[in-house]
């Protein structure tokens, strides 16, 4: 059984759309098995987004992330890193097609409502990054 990590993001949070996306992937038949909320941290920031660190906007990027408390998400199920990614659309909302999370909820780029594991590793990595062995129930 795969396992992925989502963050429910800041305007997510702000719009009150958490609901209705985890909805979306529990109706998709994936088992919600780890779910906190915090306040991110720039350092696990600085770490999460290691491949963008250095560019110019990534501050506009941490300054976002760290805007309110989000919701990090643990979930499993057959081939679920590939088909969160599909429920999601594309990173930018604007070319994300309406029915998906990011074209029916996400505004850009960034505010994008949900940040999702894009690999199999970067699942494994992000989960070790965001939860403790045993803040994970695997059924």
């Amino acid at each position: 059984m795969e396992k992925t990590f989502v963050i429910f993001k800041p305007d997510c949070m702000e719009k009150r759309f958490v609901g209705s996306a985890l909805a979306r992937f529990e109706s998709a038949g994936f088992d919600v098995i780890g779910c906190k909320m915090t306040r991110l941290s720039a350092a696990v920031l600085r770490e999460h987004y290691a491949h963008v660190a250095d560019k110019p906007f990534y501050p506009e990027i941490e300054n976002f992330m760290k805007s309110r408390p989000v919701i990090m998400v643990a979930l499993q199920g057959d081939n679920v890193v590939q088909r969160v990614r599909d429920l999601l659309g594309p990173t930018d909302s604007r070319k994300a097609a309406k029915g998906t999370i990011r074209g029916d909820f996400g505004t850009d780029m960034m505010t994008n409502v949900v940040h999702a594991s894009d690999s199999v590793d970067n699942a494994k990595a992000e989960l070790l990054r965001f939860f403790k062995a045993d803040e994970l129930y695997v059924g």
